[in-house]
């Protein structure tokens, strides 16, 4: 029986501009971009974007109402930047909209924020906004993707990881297969990681969808290195429709890690959130597999920490329960403007 009450915290929430996105559509990039985000929808959403279909608008007033129906407590909110489909003159969303969308839902959504593409935009002006954002906009967490930028181990890059280690905030980090055009999945293999880890082993990092497709790499580096964390973002779509990847991936997983090295996190249609919180609310590996394959039994408290406590030790923020599931249900839902139409918008 699933535990309601369990503090849930969903990292990389991703707010698109589509305002800004209307205005890059008419670049060459753009549709090779959008028709190549269908391949990692189908498999993590069982989605057909080329069929069209309905989505939440990907702003805040959408996801606070899937947040209380799904019983989920915090999100960190992410720009999307896609800065290559548009030749790097724009971007999908920044972290000024992210900053404003969010501002009504303090202590329900948090900035985690993307300073990127570092390299091109030159690492001393990435450092001075990742400063600047800590410690003037609340920021909990930042995102490094890679695959519009350089590969994860250019020293040039050691700089940033530094303010990183001084700033003391976590880097979730883009990790395994880049899913879209253009961008080369060379830039974020998990071994890239090994020589950031044994050069900062104090930095924390959050591994995004577990290195898919090369999962048992990361899983071994999470093994060698003290704080490199491993991250169900976005994959956790495809687990649970999928349970058996799921037991397999997790249960080797704690093979080689502890129960505090796993998270959750969406990368997800705001819509697939409470099926994605539910899998792991409920998640047990049967015991044949138990049996066959040495994995261990799924307890309670592993839940509770996979759902949020080990996120909100990462984040600094405290895991308090900020939902009562009781109070939703009688104001049905939150508060704030019905998502409208189509959206034209992707993710990652």
């Amino acid at each position: 029986m699933a535990n309601p009450d369990h503090f849930v915290a969903l990292t990389e929430c991703h707010f698109m501009n589509e305002q800004s996105m209307e205005e890059m559509s008419y670049y060459p990039g753009f549709q090779r971009w959008w028709e190549s985000v269908n391949g990692v929808m189908r498999a993590w959403a069982d989605r057909d974007l080329a069929g069209g279909g309905e989505m939440p608008a990907p702003r805040a007033h959408a996801l606070i109402e899937h947040m209380d129906k799904a019983g989920v407590d915090v999100c960190f909110a992410l720009r999307e930047s896609m800065m290559d489909v548009a030749d790097y003159s724009t971007c999908m969303s920044t972290n000024g909209f992210i900053m404003k969308e969010i501002e009504p839902y303090k202590d329900r959504m948090y900035l985690e924020c993307n300073c990127g593409p570092i390299l091109r935009r030159g690492v001393d002006k990435a450092i001075w906004e990742l400063e600047y954002l800590v410690k003037n906009a609340n920021a909990k967490l930042c995102k490094v993707y890679a695959p519009e930028d350089g590969p994860l181990n250019d020293r040039r890059l050691w700089p940033f990881y530094e303010k990183a280690c001084e700033l003391d905030i976590a880097l979730t980090i883009h990790t395994g297969m880049s899913y879209v055009v253009p961008q080369p999945s060379k830039f974020t293999h998990p071994d890239l990681l090994d020589d950031v880890c044994l050069d900062f082993p104090e930095l924390k990092i959050i591994a995004y969808h577990m290195g898919w497709p090369h999962t048992e790499e990361l899983i071994g580096l999470a093994g060698k290195h003290k704080n490199l964390y491993l991250s169900l973002s976005g994959i956790i779509g495809w687990l649970a429709r999928a349970p058996y990847r799921g037991y397999h991936m997790i249960g080797t997983a704690l093979q080689w890690v502890s129960e505090d090295k796993i998270v959750m996190g969406l990368d997800l249609p705001f819509d697939d959130m409470k099926k994605a919180v539910d899998y792991i609310r409920n998640f047990q590996i049967p015991e044949e597999l138990r049996e066959q394959y040495g994995y261990l039994e799924i307890t309670e408290a592993m839940r509770a920490k996979w759902l949020g406590q080990n996120l909100a030790k990462l984040a600094k923020i405290k895991p308090t329960k900020r939902i009562n599931k009781k109070e939703t249900a009688k104001r049905g839902g939150a508060k704030g403007k019905p998502a409208k139409g189509k959206r034209k918008g992707g993710r990652r």
